[in-house]
C-alpha cells in the first residue's frame, strides 16, 4: 500500500496511456499518488484527472521553473482555487538556483506567497529546492507555522535535520538508485524513518533500471527496495512507515 508522494500524472507524457499507468501502479502496490501542479494553466486538467482516477490527490501551486508562465494575479487565483477545491497540499513551489536565467527575486515572491497560503489554509507545502535548500529553510523559518516536504531532496544530513525541526520531511526517488549518488545514498541509509517519503517525480527522474526512459509511479517499488537495501531493513517495514508518514502529512483517507 505505497504512496507516491510526488508524481506529475497530469503531464502530457501520460496522455496516451494514463489509465494503463495507473493500473500498473496499483498492480505494483502503489495505490495513492500526490499530483502537484506546476502552473495555473494546468490546474483544471489536474483537477479533472484526480477527480476521475482512483487514489489521486491534487496539489495546486506555481513551480519556479515555469516562472515565465506565472503572473502576480495567479497568487490571488491560487487562494480562491485552494479555498474552493480543498487540495491536500500547496505546490509544487520553491526555489531553483540551478537553472540559469530564473529571476531570483521573482522566484522568492511566488514561493513566499505560496508559503503564506499554506500557512493560512493549514496545508502542507510541496517544495522544489535545487541548489537552494538553505534559502528554502530561511523562507520557511521566516514565514513560520508550516509543514511539508522538500521533494527530490539533494541536500545534506544537517539540512535535513533542520527541515525536520521545522516540520518538513524529505522525499527520495530515482536518484537514490544510482551507485554514484554517494551522499544521497548515505542520507537514505541514516535518516530517521519518520522524516522520509518515497516518490518517483514521474515522468521525470527515472531510476537506474530505466535510465533515459519515461518514469512512472509503478517504479516506486524500485526506490523502496533500494532504500531498504541501503538501510539493511525489511522493505515491508519501510513501506509501512513511509506510507504512514504520507498519510499523516497529507491527511489522506
Amino acid at each position: 500500500m505505497l504512496v507516491d508522494s510526488h508524481c506529475h500524472l497530469d503531464a502530457a507524457e501520460f496522455d496516451a496511456d494514463r489509465e494503463v499507468v495507473i493500473a500498473r501502479a496499483r498492480a505494483a502496490g502503489v495505490y495513492r499518488q500526490i499530483v502537484p501542479a506546476v502552473d495555473a494553466a494546468g490546474w483544471p486538467k489536474l483537477r479533472h484527472i484526480c477527480a476521475t482516477g482512483a487514489g489521486l490527490f491534487p496539489a495546486y501551486g506555481l513551480h519556479p521553473m515555469y516562472l515565465d508562465a506565472h503572473r502576480p494575479q495567479h497568487l490571488l487565483e491560487l487562494r480562491a482555487w485552494i479555498e474552493r477545491e480543498r487540495p491536500v497540499a500547496v505546490g509544487e513551489c520553491g526555489l531553483d538556483y540551478f537553472v540559469e536565467g530564473l529571476d531570483v527575486e521573482a522566484q522568492q515572491h511566488y514561493f513566499e506567497g505560496q508559503l503564506v497560503l499554506a500557512r493560512d489554509f493549514d496545508l502542507p507545502v510541496i517544495v522544489h529546492a535545487r541548489r537552494a535548500v538553505d534559502a528554502v529553510i530561511a523562507a520557511v523559518k521566516r514565514i513560520g507555522h508550516l509543514r511539508g516536504v522538500v521533494h527530490s531532496f539533494s541536500g545534506s544530513a544537517e539540512q535535513a535535520r533542520q527541515l525536520w525541526q521545522f516540520g518538513f520531511l524529505v522525499g527520495l526517488g530515482g536518484p537514490v538508485t544510482y551507485d554514484r549518488a554517494n551522499r544521497l545514498r548515505k542520507l537514505a541509509a541514516t535518516i530517521p524513518i519518520e522524516c522520509l517519503l518515497l516518490e518517483t517525480d514521474a515522468p521525470d527522474q527515472p531510476d537506474a533500471g530505466i535510465r533515459g526512459e519515461r518514469n512512472e509511479p509503478a517504479r516506486l517499488v524500485t526506490v523502496l527496495e533500494t532504500i531498504a537495501q541501503l538501510r539493511n531493513e525489511d522493505p515491508a517495514l519501510i513501506a509501512q512507515a513511509t506510507t504512514r508518514n504520507a498519510e499523516r502529512l497529507f491527511d489522506l483517507s
